[in-house]
Parts: C-alpha cells; sequence; structure tokens
C-alpha cells in the first residue's frame, strides 16, 4: 500500500497529499478561558471546526483522517464537561447522514472502546457508519473513548482469543482499531505530544505543529501543515 498519493491541486498546489492524517483537536478549553467563557463553549466552537476540516479532506480527496475526540482520560475532567461532550457527539450524529452527503462523500467510523457509552449514542454510532459503509469518498474516523495503548492490547487480545502463539507486527496492524500507518500528525494549541493517540500508527508519522487553539484553527492551518508535509524528506528510519 502506498504512503501518500501524488494528485493534482492545482488550486492549492499540492502534488503529494498524505493518505492518513491524525489531527488532534485540543485547545478548546483554553479557548473558552480566553474568553471568559465554559469550557463547553469551546467544545461547540470546535466542534463546528471539526466539520469544517471533514469537508475539506474530503474535497481535497484525502483517503482518511483520524480526529481524536474524547480519550479514555478524558472521562477524569468535570461531569458537566463530559456531559456537554456526549451530547454534542449525539447531535452530530442526529443528522450527520445529511451533512456527510453534501460533504465529498465522506464515510465515518469510530475508533474505541464502546463501554461506557450511553446505548442511545451507541446505536447512533452504529447507524451512521451503516449508513455511510458504501460511500467513496475520506475516510473520517472519530476516535472515542479512544488510547493508543488500550488499542494495542486489544489488539493483542483479539490475537490471543483467536489462539495465536507467537504474534507479528503485521497481525497487530490488522487487528487496530485503524489499519493504515499515519503519514501525518498535527497537533495545534502549542502542545508537542501525542498523548496516547495513534501510538503504533505514528511508528514514521510526519509531526506538524502550531499555536493555534483548535476552535481558531482554520483552512488555511491544514493547508500549511499538508504543504510542509510535501517538503520533508521521509526516509523510514532508512
Amino acid at each position: 500500500m502506498a504512503l501518500f498519493k501524488k494528485r493534482g491541486m492545482a488550486e492549492e498546489g499540492f502534488k503529494i497529499l498524505p493518505e492518513h492524517i491524525g489531527i488532534i483537536m485540543d485547545g478548546n478549553g483554553r479557548w473558552a478561558k480566553k474568553r471568559g467563557l465554559p469550557r463547553t463553549a469551546g467544545h461547540k466552537a470546535g466542534a463546528d471546526v471539526f466539520e469544517k476540516i471533514c469537508k475539506e479532506c474530503g474535497r481535497l480527496g484525502i483517503k482518511e483522517v483520524t480526529f481524536y475526540a474524547f480519550s479514555t482520560e478524558n472521562w477524569k475532567r468535570p461531569k458537566e464537561e463530559v456531559n456537554t461532550l456526549m451530547r454534542l457527539f449525539y447531535d452530530f450524529l442526529i443528522d450527520a447522514k445529511e451533512r456527510l452527503t453534501d460533504s465529498g462523500d465522506l464515510r465515518i467510523r469510530f475508533a474505541g472502546e464502546r463501554e461506557g457509552i450511553h446505548p442511545e449514542l451507541l446505536k447512533l454510532m452504529d447507524e451512521a457508519e451503516f449508513e455511510t459503509a458504501q460511500r467513496k469518498g475520506t475516510l473520517v474516523n472519530l476516535a472515542i473513548n479512544y488510547g493508543g495503548r488500550q488499542e494495542i492490547v486489544s489488539a493483542v487480545n483479539k490475537l490471543i482469543a483467536k489462539g495465536k502463539t507467537e504474534i507479528t507486527e503485521q497481525d497487530i496492524s490488522s487487528h487496530l482499531y485503524t489499519m493504515p500507518d499515519c503519514d501525518l500528525i498535527i497537533r495545534p494549541s502549542g502542545e508537542e505530544r501525542l498523548s496516547n493517540f495513534l501510538l503504533w500508527q505514528a511508528a514514521y508519522s510526519e509531526f506538524w505543529y502550531s499555536d493555534v487553539l483548535w476552535p481558531d484553527f482554520d483552512i488555511k492551518d491544514l493547508h500549511e501543515a499538508l504543504h510542509e508535509f510535501e517538503n520533508r524528506n521521509r526516509r523510514f528510519g532508512g
């Protein structure tokens, strides 16, 4: 499988695009605090940016993009904030079919553990995956209740359950929530760490950081990251 493809992107000038992008949506709380707003307002603003970036990835023809939406550690946050995040996911999924239809034929998939998520939300997640499964556009992975270490443990446990006594790298890769290696990881907000995101898939990822908080992240920031990616010399350890 090719790690990136050449495409004709005359408008933005892209000659090479990553096939799989990982995006850590960080800075919602700080964005709200700077404006004297509750953290929940930051998450709502961040949800709008998520939709905008999804549409742009679809328009550009990015094969797959994984958004870090809610980690296994995020359950430790205040109950009100957690409830708001779950409500945002719920509201998005209520009309996901209509939104995605007009967004480059996007598909949606969820990456993470199902335990702890409300049954009504799980039902909507399953419906969104089913209703978009046959589409051919960008695959949007929403990492909800996700942890990179847990993902690897889950893959190993699946292999053990199948009776495997020796495990290869390919075995683990084929049992992860998201299959392909990640070519580019984008993290806004000024932080420079993975935070338990795509630990296995990021082995040879390129990283792009920005001080822009996620609710202020714009299409031009995405384009800047993509232009920097195509100018990187990727050696994959060689």
